[in-house]
């Protein structure tokens, strides 16, 4: 879920945490964000640009191409989901 908020506009921690309440119903504590953002930046999927006194997270070059290939992934192998969930209750 970060790296596709991220494929929309880099963020802050905060700004992240925001965004994943918002979709979640839950807001994630500072122990949860910031050592997934670690991670995600060990292992090169995104970087990190100090603005002042915060941090600014964005996906790197090799990420962009990645989340691309696991989006399409994704719908098609949860398409029929999709299909039916909308055709027994319509849109929404």
């Amino acid at each position: 879920m970060i790296l596709w908020l991220l494929s929309k506009k880099p963020m802050h921690g905060q700004e992240i945490a925001k965004e994943l309440e918002k979709r979640r119903g839950f807001k994630p504590s500072p122990g949860t964000i910031y050592p997934a953002l670690k991670d995600l930046k060990k292992r090169g999927l995104i970087e990190g640009e100090k603005k002042g006194k915060i941090v600014v997270y964005s996906l790197t070059k090799k990420t962009e191409k990645e989340i691309e290939k696991t989006c399409v992934y994704f719908c098609r192998a949860f398409q029929d989901i999709f299909k039916e969930h909308v055709g027994k209750r319509g849109p929404t």
